[in-house]
């Protein structure tokens, strides 16, 4: 059985570190911890890696945040997942800093990049993993908050935080979504 998993962020230096690509972080800890090599290939990054008799195909789309949805679409053709199998981690700044929330479908609450996935592959009905960044920001500075750097104690507080994502993303692939939703949503 193969999964997609797509961790959003943008590309470029200029975007490392930044809370909008919390997604990119959480695959590559994955890659990382599987000890598997990312490969530049069209529209986007991938690598793969098998755990307890699944094939786990990590995307980091090259596409840019407001147009993930092409890479999720062609990376889903391309390697035959269905969308039962998707699943999207990116950033919610509606939720506390640190707090996961997993679920089977829902809507984008604003994300353009879930607007995107959602428009690419007909509908919300994918699963998703938001990972809270907090919404510590003055008025009409959100897009500032959102594309600004972790603050060095947000980045010390990241790495359990990180691991949680990433055991929430085997469960999904191994025991599913019903037992990872009751397990992650509630820390």
């Amino acid at each position: 059985m193969k999964y997609l998993i797509v961790g959003l962020g943008n590309i470029g230096a200029k975007y490392e570190n930044t809370r909008h690509n919390i997604g990119f972080e959480v695959v590559d800890h994955l890659a990382e911890e599987f000890g598997v090599e990312w490969k530049t290939e069209k529209l986007g990054d991938v690598c793969e890696f098998r755990h307890k008799g699944r094939t786990f195909i990590l995307l980091k789309p090259s596409t840019y945040m407001n147009l993930s949805g092409k890479s999720v679409r062609y990376w889903m053709q391309l390697k035959k997942v269905d969308k039962t199998n998707l699943l999207v981690i990116l950033d919610d700044l509606h939720l506390p800093f640190g707090k996961l929330r997993i679920r089977g479908k829902g809507s984008d609450a604003g994300h353009n990049g879930l607007k995107d996935i959602d428009r690419m592959t007909q509908g919300n009905n994918y699963a998703r993993l938001r990972f809270g960044i907090g919404n510590d920001f003055s008025k009409g500075r959100q897009a500032d908050f959102v594309l600004g750097e972790w603050s060095s104690e947000e980045k010390e507080a990241l790495k359990p935080i990180k691991n949680n994502a990433a055991k929430a993303v085997l469960t999904f692939g191994t025991i599913g979504l019903s037992r990872a939703m009751n397990t992650y949503n509630t820390k």
